[in-house]
């Protein structure tokens, strides 16, 4: 628990619920001191947020779009050629 520290927070809601409800960012203390605004600040949150769910969902969503008999026959033709190998030995 901390006492007698104040911080600045924004809060960036998901626009995908199935990963986070929210994303929250410290905001640094001299983030204000420069000429930037508030809402570039929020934008910038935006951005990370949205760069942070694209990089790591890649992957996810491209499994996802294989269809289930692709799988089974990749399985399929890997069990093939295990054994193929493994009677040639």
């Amino acid at each position: 628990m901390v006492q007698g520290v104040s911080r600045q927070v924004i809060v960036v809601r998901s626009p995908d619920p199935r990963f986070f409800e929210q994303a929250i960012f410290i905001v640094k203390e001299d983030a204000f001191k420069t000429s930037v605004t508030a809402d570039e600040i929020l934008q910038e949150a935006r951005r990370a947020a949205d760069g942070y769910l694209r990089q790591h969902t890649r992957w996810n969503r491209l499994w996802t779009r294989v269809p289930g008999p692709v799988y089974a026959a990749a399985g399929a033709v890997g069990a093939t050629l295990c054994w193929c190998l493994a009677l040639a030995l």
